[in-house]
């Protein structure tokens, strides 16, 4: 048998002229380049991403560095602060290397990298003193490349009536305020693992007839470690313009001279400052796995912040999702700041099954503000 075998190893050996063996040949040498190219390709991008990474890193440590004492309360446009989402609500706002979701273009917008589908969010804030915070974000995915998105953000509140010195109960006139947010995103995926994402956005705020106008850019970057469930994120938001209040209110009527009664009362302009933009760098890690089964899991998620108007601080999250349907959630925001004033927060959510080819998430949580009572976040979201 074992000679049997062995004339027709060396029949098939005969029948392969010099030509065939040639090309055979020639095509082991051209699959040997192929596998040599793709591995000289994946080093590129990889160096690339790390370099990409190393980047948004060296702006995290020095745009806003050297910065020893607290500066609440010198920055403009402090609606940019206020988080986006009710699920990163309830995680304490530790999603910089997690949220996936159209509500990642506000955390870090290389988060919508790798969404599958077209995504809808609409979250909801009843804020203090009767003021609300609504955020709308669109992200579509780009095929083997990223994906696109819009978002909106809307600060405001009522109509209130204009009072002034003799007449307390009203003019007649009304005054609003309203911040508002326009942005596009932009998500590439340089490797299988890293993702680059730019939020360009437009900033107006607005009371009664005054009005300040802005830019600003989003950096952001998402690592996905070769250890199973391990992430990585850093992102810069709010990196542009300053915002100077200008518009007739600042125009007032003034007697420069009281003693002199020859010089009547002369239109005058106030002049005011500009303000920075919160430039706000975030570092974060989070960690998931398997809880029971592939369909359950559990996430630990912590974000280092760095902003240019007040001190450091971390923001930890953890997430149990049961059947990939419920959510249950609790986080700590601002641990080591000082003068903190929020605290812990709980949230919960739920995904359901297909309603007209898409999937419904309903995220809820419940944020405490510690003296100033506490606040809850609504969010709607459409995947399809």
């Amino acid at each position: 048998m074992f000679l049997y075998r062995r004339i027709l190893v060396e029949k098939e050996h005969e029948l392969i002229s010099p030509e065939k063996n040639c090309f055979l040949q020639s095509n082991i040498r051209q699959s040997m380049n192929c596998v040599e190219y793709d591995r000289t390709r994946r080093g590129f991008f990889e160096r690339r991403a790390i370099f990409m990474t190393l980047f948004l890193c060296l702006v995290f440590n020095t745009l806003i560095s050297g910065q020893s004492i607290s500066n609440v309360g010198t920055s403009a446009a402090s609606f940019l602060e206020m988080g986006v989402g009710a699920r990163a609500a309830g995680l304490g706002e530790a999603v910089v290397s997690l949220d996936q979701s159209a509500t990642a273009m506000y955390w870090n917008s290389a988060g919508i990298g790798r969404v599958t589908g077209f995504q809808v969010n609409f979250s909801y804030i009843d804020w203090f003193i009767d003021t609300r915070y609504i955020y709308t974000g669109i992200v579509a995915p780009i095929p083997g490349k990223g994906a696109i998105g819009l978002n909106v953000i809307s600060f405001g509140m009522d109509e209130q009536p204009v009072r002034l010195v003799g007449q307390e109960e009203g003019t007649g006139e009304f005054y609003s305020a309203q911040d508002i947010a326009l942005g596009v995103t932009l998500a590439i995926n340089l490797t299988n693992r890293f993702t680059f994402g730019i939020n360009g956005k437009y900033i107006r705020q607005q009371i009664w007839h005054t009005s300040a106008t802005g830019f600003a850019l989003d950096l952001g970057a998402l690592y996905i470690t070769q250890w199973d469930g391990l992430r990585l994120g850093v992102s810069v938001s709010n990196f542009g313009s300053s915002l100077k209040l200008n518009g007739r209110d600042l125009i007032n009527v003034l007697d420069p001279d009281i003693s002199n009664y020859g010089v009547d009362n002369i239109n005058v302009f106030y002049q005011t400052d500009a303000f920075d933009l919160p430039l706000i760098a975030r570092l974060g890690m989070s960690y998931s796995h398997s809880l029971f089964n592939d369909k359950s899991q559990i996430t630990i998620a912590s974000d280092f912040l760095h902003p240019s108007n007040d001190s450091e601080s971390i923001n930890m999250g953890m997430e149990i999702v049961f059947l990939k349907t419920i959510s249950i959630r609790t986080g700590y925001k601002s641990l080591f700041l000082r003068d903190i004033v929020s605290g812990i927060s709980l949230g919960a959510g739920l995904v359901t099954g297909k309603i007209g080819g898409g999937k419904v998430t309903i995220d809820y949580a419940y944020v405490d503000w510690g003296v100033l009572n506490a606040v809850h976040n609504l969010s709607l979201g459409l995947k399809l």
